[in-house]
């Protein structure tokens, strides 16, 4: 599969692997070093790019959660207790199958001094856990919080987030970032790993060392290779890149169009990375049957070769999707909402620069959605009549 239109084979085969590596709690979930060996060794072996893999993988992942997560929130409690008796934060996600960094957003949640903390009850254990962290939903009781436990949630979220990106600051000194009752956890430590870390310095320079949680929170978010602020961020910039590639590539061409930013300074809502200033045409592949090898719609023939295989589309907006389109994403998350985009504003493009499942599995909202992968197509037809390609050039 190169980073275009996957053919079923291919599709099938990759999409097998990362469920089966999911569902089985795979080393390298738990490993960023085993992670990238294990990428590149089944990119090689299924003929499929890493940038693809790791999207299909990291989708497939994300169902998995959707599905299971609730199980492992329901017991938080078990998993708090097993890490106050010396069980390691990255222990617990290996046994259960869950994502090492947000296994240590758990144990932050109940085991820290949180800014909006209440005063833990007498069981020891703490009960100020809303109904979204265990798995439920929203109660009525939820429903007439005042404006003051919403802000209170907020700023609550906020610290566990930075103390996931900086534990030794958030986290660092026992004494003050961990609940009283829960001190007595930091004597336990059960793979020695404050040997190999320097001490922290406290606020009158003197030497303390850095307490197990945050040494335990900071090896938990090192080693998961899918989620926690590194990964969040990776993802943000990578989206951000690709859709600075699609404005130059459409300057390049001399195609006019304005940007989700400049849309959104005129009060437009739920908008497209890119709306053209005028409708233009593209000629793409025509959806087949899913029996044959589907070739990749984004490319045209030089000389134009079987012309009833092609038809021209006309678009009015483009969507910048960092990602592999895999069928469950296409379907659940990007379909909805680009049809949105539709019923705005008129037929529109999206495009996966990471290449997409067989296009006969994916939908195309009654033909008012193309759906291409890798790259922008090479030709774009102008309401003049005129053609324009990549290279900026008036064609034909």
């Amino acid at each position: 599969m190169s980073c275009h239109e996957c053919s079923s084979e291919s599709y099938d085969k990759a999409e097998a692997w990362c469920r089966e590596a999911v569902s089985a709690g795979h080393g390298m979930l738990f490993s960023t070093e085993l992670f990238a060996a294990e990428m590149t060794r089944v990119s090689r072996e299924l003929g499929v790019s890493v940038q693809a893999l790791n999207s299909l993988f990291r989708n497939a992942h994300v169902t998995h959660m959707k599905r299971t997560s609730h199980s492992v929130r329901n017991q938080t409690m078990r998993h708090v207790k097993s890490y106050l008796n010396g069980t390691s934060i990255l222990k617990l996600a290996k046994k259960c199958n869950y994502p090492p960094a947000m296994m240590a957003r758990f144990i932050v949640e109940n085991v820290a001094v949180l800014p909006t903390r209440q005063h833990p009850s007498s069981t020891g254990i703490n009960t100020n856990i809303n109904q979204e962290q265990v798995g439920g939903g929203k109660n009525n009781d939820a429903k007439s919080a005042n404006n003051n436990t919403t802000k209170a949630s907020a700023g609550t979220r906020k610290f566990i987030t930075q103390s996931l990106r900086h534990p030794e600051k958030m986290l660092g000194c026992a004494s003050t970032s961990i609940l009283p009752e829960y001190l007595f956890s930091e004597k336990v430590s059960p793979n020695n790993i404050t040997d190999s870390i320097p001490p922290s310095i406290d606020a009158n320079d003197d030497l303390i060392p850095l307490s197990r949680l945050s040494l335990e929170v900071r090896e938990a978010v090192d080693s998961d290779p899918i989620y926690g602020p590194r990964s969040d961020k990776e993802r943000h910039n990578i989206g951000i890149e690709y859709e600075l590639l699609l404005e130059y590539t459409l300057k390049n061409m001399g195609i006019p169009f304005e940007t989700e930013e400049q849309l959104r300074k005129r009060g437009t809502a739920k908008t497209p990375d890119v709306l053209l200033s005028c409708p233009i045409g593209l000629k793409v592949r025509k959806k087949k049957p899913p029996h044959p090898i589907q070739q990749s719609p984004s490319r045209i023939p030089g000389n134009f070769e079987k012309e009833d295989e092609y038809e021209w589309k006309i678009i009015c907006w483009i969507d910048s999707k960092a990602l592999f389109g895999d069928v469950d994403t296409h379907t659940n998350s990007v379909l909805p909402q680009v049809e949105t985009y539709v019923h705005r504003f008129g037929p529109g493009l999206v495009l996966y620069w990471f290449g997409h499942a067989p296009l006969s599995r994916l939908g195309d909202s009654h033909g008012d959605v193309v759906v291409v992968g890798g790259d922008l197509p090479d030709l774009f037809l102008m309401p003049t009549g005129e053609y324009r390609g990549q290279s900026g050039r008036q064609l034909f």
